[in-house]
């Protein structure tokens, strides 16, 4: 047989220097080396919760009842103590930065019991390397204490907010709901700070359902026609996980798969299977009465999700005194720590 040998064409040559460029490429990419720490970089968004125990200036405000809290006050709030308070403050953040399980701040945090924006504003401006910006909304407390809420600009993308009052005939804290995007994936955070259990627990109880009615109002808006919408709720609710007001009304329960298939009925407990200490210690007890409470669509996988281990109480042993939490005051005698709660921290992924 004879073999005849067929001329190749241009286009033909053309087509096989291209594919021979391409695999070049190829090659040469794989050999080169990856952008510092972008080979695994971690997707997700930090959360922190945290009842700083009044975080108040030094002025007096003649709306507010906030003269203990002032130079010349039973509390003899002055600037120092207040520096000292902010310094125990940030360093908080820094430690929640250097933990190798997170390495960064908080993308949202939110405190309860501060005084007013500029107080937190400069609280937050000395942190090194990160800029948050803050929502704040007063509320009618008459201690004038609010929750403050703020984020990382260069993380999140804030959408709109809004605070709710709680149908009460002494006025309490605003419950507050605000709408984000990591990445183009939108969630919400609802912050609470329910009214305490000041004088007795069982009469000051309907006050706190009322604020979780208002609360599982605001949840039942969000997921009407969002059913898997991801929402996270945070805050102190001065109630553990088995009373009623989270229980009956919120639809709080530490059963994942009852969260997952029950309609937006029900929202996931994050304490379920904690082992570690809870956030408040009264009468020689830890308590569990800060919270962060997640919708079905943050168990999905799909957005945001908080997989098993993404819930901490943060604590560390300069954050206690003792068996305790290292308080500002105890029984109001000036101890310096940081606050009576410990800081609840929660890691959300972004899902690819």
């Amino acid at each position: 047989m004879i073999m005849v040998k067929r001329k190749i064409t241009w286009k033909e040559g053309m087509r096989k220097l291209f594919f021979c460029f391409i695999f070049l490429l190829m090659a040469a990419s794989l050999m080169l080396p990856s952008a510092p720490g972008a080979k695994n970089r971690e997707r997700s968004v930090l959360f922190l919760w945290w009842n700083v125990e009044n975080l108040f200036d030094t002025s007096n405000d003649p709306q507010t009842e906030d003269d203990d809290f002032t130079p010349g006050g039973k509390l003899q709030w002055t600037e120092k103590k207040l520096l000292l308070k902010q310094m125990r403050l940030r360093h908080l953040m820094t430690a929640v930065e250097a933990h190798p399980k997170y390495r960064k701040y908080p993308d949202l945090l939110a405190f309860a019991e501060v005084e007013n924006q500029k107080v937190f504003q400069e609280t937050l401006d000395q942190l090194q390397d990160i800029t948050y910006k803050t929502i704040y909304y007063e509320s009618p407390d008459p201690r004038g204490i609010d929750i403050a809420l703020a984020y990382n600009p260069l993380t999140l993308l804030a959408g709109a907010s809004k605070a709710y009052s709680v149908p009460l005939g002494r006025r309490t804290r605003k419950i507050v709901v605000a709408g984000f995007f990591a990445e183009g994936h939108p969630f919400h955070v609802i912050l609470n700070h329910w009214p305490s259990r000041s004088f007795d627990t069982a009469w000051t109880e309907q006050k706190r359902m009322a604020a979780a009615t208002v609360t599982r109002h605001i949840l039942d808006s969000l997921l009407v026609g969002h059913p898997k919408a991801d929402i996270i709720v945070m805050g102190d609710f001065n109630d553990e996980a088995a009373n009623n007001s989270l229980t009956q009304v919120l639809g709080s329960t530490f059963d994942a798969e009852r969260v997952r298939s029950g309609n937006g009925k029900f929202i996931f407990n994050c304490w379920s299977g904690y082992e570690g200490i809870g956030s408040y210690f009264f009468n020689n007890h830890w308590q569990q009465i800060d919270h962060i409470l997640l919708s079905a669509g943050m168990l999905d996988h799909s957005g945001l999700s908080a997989a098993q281990g993404a819930f901490e109480c943060f604590c560390f042993p300069k954050l206690l005194d003792g068996k305790k939490p290292y308080a500002t005051y105890e029984k109001r005698k000036y101890k310096g720590g940081y606050s009576d709660h410990l800081p609840l921290l929660l890691k959300a992924t972004i899902s690819r």
